[in-house]
């Protein structure tokens, strides 16, 4: 009989020699799986001293909705405040997109920052920095797949996993799959002087919820008293 040899050569010219083994492709396995949670849209704008943060309420899974009044901004109050209307000035705004268990997680690390803080003046930064700090560096803080964007009657921020705490210098912060259609259409509005921030931030949402398909249009918004920076 006959025995076929294997020639090597044959692979440095791109032609498989006859009896050349089947190689296993990894494109297929190396695509994401449809069962993934999709992302969301979360819009803040500070504009003629007020600050409004708005945010859709879908929640998708692959092609299907899985619930479409997901509540996706929080308010966290200063230790020793109860949560109510009267005392809601004093309140930190947070949104988030990604996973909610790792939103969360986060949360709860920021409200005992904020917390830590209470007692020194630019409490938010500092706060948001030392999240950051720990989101990047500790090994299973890494791990959590979310974004958030924080803001207080003085500042607004949008903290990333990457340890990036970032202050946008036009007063408008987006995050979530429908953001970059939120943000052009709210940074376009914000020349518009009759246009408070609630108006902008509802007619931003409007025009993303129209072309992003994880975003609807059941929108939560909460809104504060801009008094600027405290530290300037």
């Amino acid at each position: 009989l006959s025995k076929q040899l294997f020639n090597p050569c044959a692979f440095a010219y791109g032609v498989p020699s006859v009896d050349a083994p089947t190689r296993r492709s990894f494109h297929v396995s190396s695509q994401k799986s449809s069962n993934t949670y999709h992302g969301t849209t979360i819009l803040c704008v500070r504009k003629n001293g007020k600050v409004c943060m708005m945010g859709d309420g879908m929640v998708s899974m692959g092609n299907m909705t899985i619930k479409p009044n997901a509540v996706k901004i929080q308010r966290l109050f200063p230790k020793g405040l109860p949560a109510v209307e009267e005392n809601a000035q004093k309140a930190t705004l947070v949104g988030f997109a990604g996973a909610t268990a790792d939103a969360f997680t986060l949360l709860e690390r920021l409200e005992g920052k904020l917390d830590e803080f209470d007692e020194y003046p630019g409490q938010l930064s500092r706060s948001c920095v030392e999240l950051a700090k720990g989101w990047r560096t500790d090994k299973y803080l890494r791990r959590l797949e979310a974004s958030l964007i924080v803001a207080d009657e003085s500042k607004s921020l949008e903290i990333t996993g990457n340890g990036d705490v970032l202050e946008m210098t036009d007063g408008v912060i987006s995050i979530g799959s429908g953001s970059p259609y939120a943000l052009a259409a709210a940074r376009a509005l914000m020349s518009v002087e009759d246009m408070s921030a609630e108006e902008v931030a509802q007619k931003a949402m409007d025009v993303a919820s129209d072309i992003c398909v994880y975003t609807n249009k059941n929108f939560l918004s909460y809104t504060l008293d801009d008094v600027g920076d405290i530290l300037a």
